[in-house]
């Protein structure tokens, strides 16, 4: 049984969707009793950083995802969150992976970040990238992107910087766009994460 955060900064509607399509067990909880019986935890994301956190803290969800042993998949904000700090309400996150967040250059380029990209790198051996190419198309909407890190298996470009698209460093994993708006290649990302539940 996947788990699926929820706590109010999560885009669950899309994502519940998606996993559905794929035949996936899942439920939607903030209940930490029922996360620690999960399989695998969805940590989805849409909006603000300093909002996510905030409540992430009034369910001590914080410290368990930094915490648990499960595999862990943040999509969009959700990865962001992954590491140690963003610009967006100079807010400090869950510090899993290095790195600070920072805004596109709205003088160089439109912000948010949004459409279908490929990737410039990825590392086409781990098992949450099986079956993916650097010629797939992903589906992106953002404004605040993650520098490269050692975490990085996969970067994307925009407006001239090189983001993290993909990152992982043991159970914890995150995807800078939306797998569930992603078609083929989306769902295909999705199977290999549950997968890697079973």
């Amino acid at each position: 049984m996947i788990s699926i955060v929820d706590y109010r900064a999560g885009n669950t509607a899309s994502v519940s969707n998606a996993l559905k399509r794929l035949g996936a067990d899942f439920r939607i909880t903030n209940s930490i009793e029922e996360l620690e019986a999960s399989s695998g935890i969805i940590f989805p994301g849409v909006g603000h950083a300093q909002a996510a956190m905030k409540a992430l803290k009034e369910n001590g969800l914080d410290d368990w995802l930094r915490e648990t042993p499960l595999p862990v998949l943040g999509i969009c904000l959700g990865m962001q969150l992954l590491f140690e700090h963003s610009v967006e309400g100079d807010t400090d996150c869950l510090g899993l992976f290095p790195g600070k967040l920072l805004r596109f250059n709205d003088q160089s380029a439109k912000v948010p970040h949004m459409g279908w990209n490929t990737f410039d790198e990825i590392e086409e051996g781990h098992p949450l990238m099986q079956g993916i190419t650097r010629d797939d198309y992903f589906y992106y909407v953002h404004s605040f992107y993650a520098p490269p890190a050692a975490q990085t298996i996969g970067s994307c470009s925009y407006a001239g910087v090189t983001f993290t698209s993909v990152a992982a460093e043991g159970n914890k994993m995150g995807v800078q766009f939306h797998p569930e708006k992603s078609g083929d290649a989306g769902a295909r990302l999705l199977a290999n994460f549950i997968n890697l539940t079973r």
